[in-house]
């Protein structure tokens, strides 16, 4: 795939996961921007929505005028990718309330799993995103109900979908820039056309990132 001429992957930077998103793309040496208005959307191959709280993301976005922006970008090829409260904006249908940006064919449904201490990981193999199990963190995550036509399953689990992609989308209910793997950002910058010198996975979990990952960002959903 050809790389784009572009100011590099752009974080929605209003609430939640932002600075572990920022590391992950530091590690794979692609260049981050932080989104907090519409001109910061110049330029970007790609966008990530992190995980937080869904409703304050929802109403910060408009309070500062980026939900129609993020929406017409998307629709001239900007790629984004939703993590866990991220999935739930970018959902067309959201259970029990109106969807938010509506960029993404699937059914989603908050607090899929219960409260904080239902917060869980996991190891599972996806293998169109890594050929090597992929650790999983779990925090209030929700649940994928449904996925429409143009929507690929990239892992299906315990009957509901915990990732999927559309041409222009990304969305997973879990936390991937809370685990030491590149896997999943490594998926989304050549999703979005972007060249990736050499970077590698850690060899492994680092000792405590478990416990790490959910006790230090209990306001994440």
């Amino acid at each position: 795939m050809r790389a784009k001429e572009s100011a590099g992957i752009g974080i929605l930077n209003l609430q939640g996961g932002v600075a572990e998103h920022f590391d992950h793309l530091a590690r794979l040496n692609i260049p981050a921007k932080l989104v907090k208005e519409r001109g910061h959307l110049d330029g970007l191959a790609g966008l990530i929505i992190p995980g937080g709280e869904s409703t304050c993301l929802g109403k910060l976005l408009r309070i500062v005028n980026l939900t129609e922006a993020i929406k017409e970008r998307n629709r001239a090829g900007m790629n984004i990718w939703g993590t866990c409260a991220g999935a739930i904006l970018i959902a067309a249908r959201v259970v029990g309330q109106e969807p938010i940006l509506g960029l993404m064919d699937i059914t989603i449904e908050r607090n899929g799993f219960g409260s904080q201490l239902a917060s869980f990981h996991k190891w599972a193999f996806v293998p169109a995103v890594a050929g090597e199990p992929i650790p999983l963190t779990f925090i209030r995550a929700p649940k994928i109900l449904a996925a429409g036509g143009d929507v690929k399953i990239l892992l299906e689990q315990d009957g509901y979908i915990a990732a999927a992609e559309s041409p222009a989308a990304l969305a997973t209910v879990f936390h991937p820039e809370l685990t030491p793997s590149l896997a999943f950002h490594r998926y989304f910058v050549r999703k979005c056309g972007l060249g990736l010198k050499d970077a590698s996975d850690t060899a492994g979990p680092t000792p405590g990132w478990e416990m790490t990952s959910w006790t230090s960002h209990s306001r994440l959903a």
